[in-house]
This record gives structure tokens, sequence and C-alpha cells, in this order.
């Protein structure tokens, strides 16, 4: 029952004043019978008010404005995290049994889009890589773990080679990416298959031997087994999500559960920092007015990508996307 000390600052310093900001945040780790938030701070500079709201998928999202000029925007939260092993499934139903369970639901609400996948170019091809990965008396179960070490062994971990709306085809071609491409990848195998999959958001925590400090906000799969529930697959490190990774959100895809996003009046050049360390220990937890230290870069405009664009992580080039202004 491992306890996590997570900081997550997501900083914005506009070079002109923008105003009329709309944002909203997914920054609420979720709350059930595994994962329990034991205290949550969090501060956004201007201490606007913070609405809460849960949307169609279950998670918590907060909503806020900043109507004033302002030139930062600094979103911190800080949180700890105790987690609780999931039991594996006992997968000791017949295979049949378990397939014909997974056709029967196929049109139930709850599972409808987390089986429908998107189209794109290489889809046929995909779905038979899957199919020739499944053996016939292969559990669902069995099948999402093949899956999972599929695209673990079969794409290179690559930071910067990929944006947030990189295609599936553009993976599937490049077969290489980040923790969300590989996410995308597996949910894709998954549906084609009829295992209905969600997209998750959250941080995957180190062992305490492990190595600590800066990291990043993580992705990975969950596939939902018969009688047993979602079962958490990383594909990025090849194993089964557990008590090592907090989750903070499920949806169809990255769009679904991005930590931040809004839109604002303005000019659009910008330095943006985003900053993840995970402790264990009080001391991990305490503030550190240097801890937040933004990198210098140049401002810069989508249609001019300057030197430094290739190594923003996926997250970051997410933000400035998303962050644009609405001219007035």
């Amino acid at each position: 029952m491992p306890i996590f000390k997570i900081k997550h600052i997501t900083n914005y310093k506009y070079e002109t004043p923008v105003r009329d900001s709309a944002n909203q945040i997914i920054l609420f780790p979720i709350k059930d019978d595994y994962q329990k938030v034991i205290k949550h701070d969090l501060n956004i500079s201007g201490s606007p008010e913070i609405e809460i709201f849960i949307d169609y998928y279950g998670n918590e999202f907060g909503t806020f404005t900043q109507n004033e000029p302002h030139t930062q925007l600094k979103i911190f939260s800080k949180v700890s995290v105790e987690t609780f092993q999931k039991p594996l499934p006992q997968d000791d139903m017949f295979s049949s049994e378990q397939w014909n369970s997974l056709q029967s639901i196929r049109y139930e609400v709850p599972f409808i889009d987390y089986l429908r996948q998107e189209g794109f170019k290489g889809i046929d091809q995909l779905r038979e890589t899957a199919l020739n990965i499944k053996v016939t008396d292969d559990t669902p179960y069995q099948t999402a773990i093949k899956y999972c070490a599929y695209v673990f062994n079969s794409f290179e971990y690559i930071k910067g080679i990929t944006a947030v709306d990189t295609t599936i085809d553009e993976i599937l071609s490049l077969k290489a990416g980040v923790c969300q491409d590989f996410a995308h990848i597996l949910t894709a195998m998954l549906r084609l298959t009829g295992i209905p999959a969600r997209y998750v958001s959250g941080y995957i925590c180190p062992n305490k031997d492990g190595m600590r400090g800066e990291g990043a906000t993580h992705a990975w799969a969950e596939a939902y087994l018969p009688e047993y529930g979602w079962l958490g697959l990383d594909p990025t490190n090849n194993c089964i999500a557990n008590e090592n990774h907090v989750r903070l959100a499920v949806g169809r895809n990255f769009a679904d559960c991005s930590p931040v996003k809004g839109v604002y009046k303005g000019g659009f050049e910008h330095i943006l920092e985003v900053n993840v360390s995970v402790g264990y220990n009080d001391d991990d937890f305490n503030d550190n007015d240097n801890y937040f230290k933004p990198t210098e870069v140049n401002y810069h405009k989508p249609s001019t990508p300057t030197p430094h664009a290739g190594s923003r992580n996926s997250y970051q080039q997410y933000m400035e996307a998303i962050q644009q202004q609405q001219q007035q």
C-alpha cells in the first residue's frame, strides 16, 4: 500500500498580456477501492474560483476563468495518493464463454464508446495483425496480455517523434512514439477484436529502489474482462498497471483525458513548462520556492517551428495547440 507524493506544475508565461482565459483541468485522481486521495492542494495563479463537475466518463474535472489581463498562468497540483494492489483475473471461465459475454455487451451504453474504433487507412492491417496474434483458445485476458507485449516489442520509445495529433497511421508507419501512442495502438487492437478498451492518463510511480524526481504524465490502456472488470495494461513498460500507477482520468483517447486545456484572447507567443515529480516522504512534498524554474526558450509561432520544437514532449505540444487565442 504505497503512498505517493505527486507534484504536477503547469506554467504559462505570455510575452504580452492575455485575457478571458477559460480553462478545464483534470488533475483530480480517481477515487475508488484501489486508490485513495489522502490530501490534495490545488493552487492557481490569480486564485480563480474552481467549479467541479463529473464528466460523461466519470472523471472529476474543474473549470475556471481569468478575465483580467495576465502574463502568467500557473497551475500547481500537489496530491498525496495511497494505492492498493488489485487482484489479477482468475481467468477460470472457458474462453468461449468469455468471448460470448463480451459479444453480448457490445451494444450496452457503458461499453459502446470503448468498442467503437475510428477508421484509419491501416485499420484492416492492424486488425489482421491482432487476429494473427490471438490464438483460438486464448481468453480475453491472455489476448490482452499478448497485445500489450506486441506493442512493447514492435514500437520504439522515442520522445519528440510524435505529437498529440499524430494519427494511428503515422504511428504504424514510424513504428515509434511515446506512451500515449503506445496506448492508442493497444486500445485499437483490443477494440478491433471485441474487447472494450479505454485510454488512461495519470502518473507512473517508481519503486522505492528506483529513481525519483521530475517525470511526466503517463498513459496506458484498460481492457474490460468478463467477471473481472477493467484491467490496466501499460504497453510502454509491458506490465500490468497496478499499485505503481496513479490514475487521473479515463476516456476514449487523449483528448478526453487531457490534464489541462483551454482558450484565451491575446497573442500566441509564450513559454510553457510542465514538471512532474514523485516522492515518498514528507520532505519530498514540502514547497520549494526554487522548484519551478521555467526553461528559457525562444518564443515561437506554430507557422515557424523553432529548433526546440523537437524536444518538447507531446503533452507540451498539446498544451501549446489547445491554448490558442481567439482574436477579437
